[in-house]
C-alpha cells in the first residue's frame, strides 16, 4: 500500500516539473501574436512574458509542494488508518487539506493572468 502512495507521489511531481518546463514555452507570445494579430496583448511583451512566467511558476512550485505535502500526510494517515479504522473521515480531511496548496497557486496563476491580460 505503501508503494501506490509513493509511486502516486512521484507522479505528482512528475506533474509539476512538467508544468515548469512547459513555461519555458511562455516565453514566447510573439509567435502567437503574429498569427492573430487581435489577441496581441496591450502591455509591453516585457511585462507579458514576466507576467506568464510567474503565472506559471506560481501553478508549478505549488503543485511540487502539494505533491510532498500529500507524499507524506498520505503515508502517515495510512500508517494510522490500520491501527484505527475508525479515523478515516479526519485523515482524509488532512489530505485534502495537503491538495489545497496547489489549489492556491492556481488561485495565484489566475489573479495574475487576470492583472496581465
Amino acid at each position: 500500500m505503501k508503494t501506490r502512495f509513493i509511486i502516486s507521489s512521484l507522479l505528482t511531481a512528475f506533474v509539476g516539473v512538467l508544468a515548469l518546463m512547459g513555461s519555458m514555452f511562455l516565453w514566447f507570445p510573439n509567435a502567437m501574436a503574429a498569427a492573430d494579430p487581435s489577441w496581441a496583448p496591450a502591455l509591453s511583451p516585457e511585462v507579458w512574458q514576466w507576467g506568464l512566467m510567474a503565472a506559471a511558476l506560481a501553478t508549478g512550485l505549488s503543485s511540487l509542494g502539494a505533491a510532498y505535502a500529500v507524499g507524506a500526510v498520505g503515508s502517515a494517515a495510512m500508517g494510522a488508518l490500520t491501527e484505527k479504522p475508525e479515523l478515516f473521515g479526519r485523515l482524509l480531511i488532512f489530505v485534502g487539506l495537503a491538495e489545497g496548496i496547489a489549489i492556491y497557486g492556481v488561485i495565484i496563476s489566475v489573479l495574475i493572468l487576470d492583472k496581465i491580460v
